[in-house]
């Protein structure tokens, strides 16, 4: 069942207290370079550092007073377990989080100082599961998936609705797809806020699932992960691929040297931090700019948490 109109603008309204408005940012160099008008939704500026706060904090202020107390568990390598961690926080609530054991130190220090409980886990997405399984058995704590949950999707789409509050006349909305909960949440603001407005998803060519599930159908899955934007490397989910099938018009898939370069390009040019995975919406837009020259184009950048001891430039 796709969320409606109403349960939007709920989550809005709901979230509005825990999160911040983040800002839109312009920038006369990249309007030239793209040949379009550019809105920057600036989710690198959200508590936490990603958008992944909204989704969080949206489940958690769902739950029941006794799911609060039990608490919350999630697997995540990254910014959903610093989102959760931290909304759980603000909220009161346990946050159990389940990390493989190879993920970076810097997230686990963030996560704790979060104030999560980590377990870590095997690499590999069925000891994450597993691991995640036997808590919430153990604890009664909520399971939250980081992208494939109703309630995390109507969160995300906060971001978008935002952004169209205020810009309400842009012909597209860009934003990077991994797991798919920003761009089925950014598609439901897009169809219910926009004026005839289009979601674009950017998608690297060496974790294209998304594209090839738009074109069969059903979720397809990926053989490598071999990409610099390590947060677009998990694939869509049962709830949020129809709601992907029906509202986003389009994913157009990049290079490595084209994210690293639009990455480059908003660091150098508008003076703000973000990482690979945020830099591969504005990479699709420069791959494609005849097509959207003199349009209006919001793009949302996902976050800025990079490690700033391995950047690729």
């Amino acid at each position: 069942m796709i969320p409606l109109k109403q349960e939007v603008e709920e989550a809005c309204n709901r979230v509005k207290p825990y999160v911040h408005n983040t800002p839109v940012l312009k920038s006369a160099f990249l309007n030239e370079l793209s040949g379009a008008e550019v809105f920057f939704k600036c989710e690198n500026f959200q508590k936490m550092g990603a958008f992944k706060m909204r989704g969080a904090t949206n489940a958690i202020l769902q739950l029941s007073r006794a799911q609060k107390k039990a608490g919350v568990v999630t697997h995540s390598s990254g910014n959903f377990a610093q989102a959760l961690s931290l909304a759980a926080r603000n909220l009161g609530v346990k946050a159990y989080i389940v990390m493989p054991e190879n993920a970076p130190q810097v997230k686990k220090e963030a996560v704790k100082g979060y104030g999560g409980i980590i377990t870590e886990s095997e690499s590999t997405p069925i000891a994450r599961e597993t691991e995640a399984e036997r808590i919430q058995k153990e604890t009664g704590a909520t399971f939250i998936h980081p992208s494939n949950d109703r309630n995390v999707i109507l969160g995300n789409s906060t971001s978008a609705a935002e952004l169209l509050q205020t810009h309400p006349d842009l012909d597209y909305v860009f934003t990077p797809v991994g797991g798919g909960g920003l761009i089925a949440g950014t598609s439901l603001s897009v169809n219910y806020f926009g004026n005839n407005c289009q979601t674009i998803g950017g998608e690297p060519f060496g974790v294209d699932d998304a594209f090839r599930s738009l074109q069969s159908g059903k979720i397809e899955f990926n053989e490598t992960t071999n990409t610099i934007a390590d947060g677009l490397k998990t694939f869509l989910g049962d709830v949020n691929f129809p709601i992907i099938k029906k509202y986003v018009s389009e994913i157009i898939r990049v290079e490595e040297t084209e994210i690293i370069s639009a990455m480059k390009l908003i660091w150098e040019r508008m003076k703000i931090i973000v990482e690979p995975s945020s830099a591969v919406a504005f990479a699709g837009l420069l791959r494609k700019k005849e097509r959207f020259k003199n349009k209006k184009v919001g793009i949302i950048i996902s976050g800025g948490n990079v490690d700033l001891k391995n950047l690729p430039f």
